[in-house]
C-alpha cells in the first residue's frame, strides 16, 4: 500500500491518509515521502504501520547508525538541522490543543548538537537466540512483540555498550538459555567523580547460580542477578539472587555529586539536564522555601539549594528518598529534608509562600496536586515535563490561578521523537 506523508506528529510517527480517510501513522517516514507501508494495527479511527519502502526519499533522509534505529532511535533517519525544527512544530501545536496556550512565536529549543549519539546513561536490552544457537542482545521491533539482534547502540554511552557485552560473554560462556533471561539494563555515569563507570542488573525468570559472574573490571564496578517471576514486567526484580560491587553511581550535576541507583529514576542525557538546571535556577530564590514534588534523588533541587533557606523532596519511591537523604548528607545541605510518599499524600507542604518544582512521570500530575495548588495558590511553579502533552493538559486546569510566563523546550532524548518541556507558571 502507498502512502503519501503529510508531516510528523506528537510521538514521532509520519501521518498519511487511507483511501478511504482513517488517518494512518507510519514509523521510519518523514513529510513529503510517498512510502510502501506494512501495517501493524488497524483500529477503527486510525491505522499504524511501518515503511518498508521509500519511493520518494525526502531531502531531510539520512541514513541512520543504528541497523535497529525503529526501535531504540526511530528519528536516526531525520536530518539533525530539522530534528529541533520538528520538535518544535510538534510542541506549539500541541500545547496550542491541548493546552489552549496562545503560542504566537516559534518556542526555543536547547539541544547539544556534540551529543546527538553516545548520550544515553542507560539502556535496556532484551535478548534473541541466534542460529548457531548462542544469544544475543536484542531490541523489540517497533510497535511488535520481535526482537531484533543487537551490539549495541549508537545512542548509548560507549561504556554501556562495552558493559552489555562483557555480561553477554558471560551468558554464553555459561550457557544460560535464551527462553531464561528476560532483559539486562546497564547504567553508567557521564560526568562521574571517578571517571565513566558503570552498573548493571541481569533478570532472569529462573532461580539460578553458577560458579563464577562477570568480573568486576573497569569500567564494571557493580553487577546484581535478580530473579524476576514471569508475571511481572521485563525489569523489575522479585528476588536478588546475587550482588558484587556498586548498586549506586555518583554524577555530577552543576558541581553536585549525586548518587543515583541501579533501577531508579535519574536523567539519561546529563549535558543537556544541566542546561535544564540552571535554567530553572533563574526562575528561583534562595530565600523563598522550595517543594520538590516528584524529587527523585534531588537532581533539580539539591544543585539549587546552596545558600537555600529551605527544601521538602518529595518522591513515592523508597530507594530514591534514601539515595537523596545520602546526596543532602554528602552535600552538607541541611536546609533540606526528603519525604518518602507520593506527592498527592504530601500536599500540606504547599504553602501560598513556598516555589514548587514538579517533575512528575508521563501521567502528568495527580488530580489532589492540581486541587492543592489551585486552593493554595503559592506565588510561582516551575515544571518540567517528559510528556508535553500531560504538562499540556495540567497547564490549562492551572489556568484558573496561573499563567504562564515562560515556555522552552529540551532536546533530551536526540535522534528519538521525545520532547521535554519546561514551563514557568506565574500566580494571577
Amino acid at each position: 500500500m502507498k502512502i503519501l506523508i503529510e508531516k510528523l506528529v506528537f510521538g514521532g510517527q509520519g501521518l498519511g491518509r487511507l483511501p478511504d480517510g482513517r488517518v494512518i501513522f507510519v514509523w521510519n517516514a518523514l513529510p513529503g515521502e510517498e512510502v510502501e507501508v506494512q501495517i501493524l494495527k488497524s483500529k477503527k479511527g486510525h491505522v499504524e504501520g511501518v515503511a518498508t519502502q521509500i519511493y520518494t526519499a525526502s531531502p531531510d533522509r539520512v541514513e541512520p547508525l543504528d541497523p535497529h534505529f525503529l526501535s531504540t532511535g526511530p528519528w536516526e533517519v531525520l536530518a539533525w538541522e530539522k530534528e529541533n525544527e520538528w520538535k518544535q512544530a510538534i510542541a506549539k501545536e500541541t500545547y496550542t490543543k491541548i493546552g489552549n496556550l496562545l503560542v504566537e512565536n516559534q518556542i526555543p529549543i536547547v539541544s547539544d548538537p556534540e551529543t546527538q549519539y553516545g548520550y544515553r546513561n542507560k539502556m535496556e536490552f532484551s535478548f534473541a537466540e541466534l542460529p548457531d544457537g548462542t544469544t544475543s542482545l536484542a531490541f523489540f521491533e517497533r510497535g511488535q512483540k520481535n526482537r531484533t539482534p543487537a551490539t549495541g547502540s549508537a545512542l548509548a554511552n560507549p561504556v554501556i555498550n562495552q558493559t552489555a557485552q562483557v555480561v553477554l560473554s558471560w551468558i554464553n560462556k555459561e550457557k544460560i538459555p535464551t527462553r531464561s533471561l528476560k532483559s539486562l539494563i546497564v547504567r553508567s555515569t557521564q560526568h562521574g567523580v571517578h571517571g565513566p563507570q558503570t552498573i548493571a542488573a541481569l533478570f532472569v525468570k529462573d532461580t539460578l547460580e553458577f560458579d563464577s559472574y562477570p568480573p568486576l573490571e573497569t569500567p564494571l564496578s557493580g553487577f546484581h542477578l535478580f530473579y524476576s517471576t514471569h508475571k511481572s514486567p521485563a525489569s523489575v526484580p522479585t528476588e536478588l539472587l546475587y550482588s558484587a560491587g556498586d548498586a549506586y553511581l555518583t554524577e555530577t550535576v552543576l558541581d553536585t555529586p549525586l548518587r543515583f541507583g541501579l533501577l531508579g529514576f535519574f536523567q539519561v542525557n546529563v549535558s543537556v539536564f544541566e542546561k535544564a538546571v540552571a535554567e530553572i535556577s533563574r526562575f528561583v530564590d534562595p530565600q523563598t522555601p522550595l517543594v520538590d514534588f516528584y524529587s527523585g534523588v534531588g537532581a533539580i533541587s539539591l544543585p539549587l539549594s546552596k545558600n537555600r533557606v529551605h527544601a521538602t523532596l518529595v518522591d513515592n519511591n523508597q530507594e530514591a528518598i534514601e539515595l537523596a537523604e545520602q546526596n543532602i548528607k554528602n552535600n552538607n545541605l541541611s536546609s533540606c529534608r526528603a519525604t518518602c510518599l507520593p506527592a498527592e499524600q504530601m500536599t500540606e507542604v504547599i504553602t501560598r509562600d513556598s516555589l514548587i518544582i514538579l517533575d512528575p512521570p508521563r501521567a502528568g500530575l495527580h488530580q489532589k496536586v492540581t486541587q492543592a495548588l489551585l486552593q493554595k495558590t503559592p506565588p510561582r511553579i516551575v515544571y518540567l515535563s517528559c510528556d508535553i502533552a500531560t504538562q499540556a493538559r495540567d497547564m490549562r486546569l492551572l489556568s484558573e490561578q496561573y499563567t504562564v510566563t515562560h515556555l522552552s523546550l529540551y532536546n533530551f532524548f536526540p535522534r528519538t521523537p521525545h520532547i521535554e518541556g519546561l514551563a514557568v507558571l506565574d500566580r494571577i
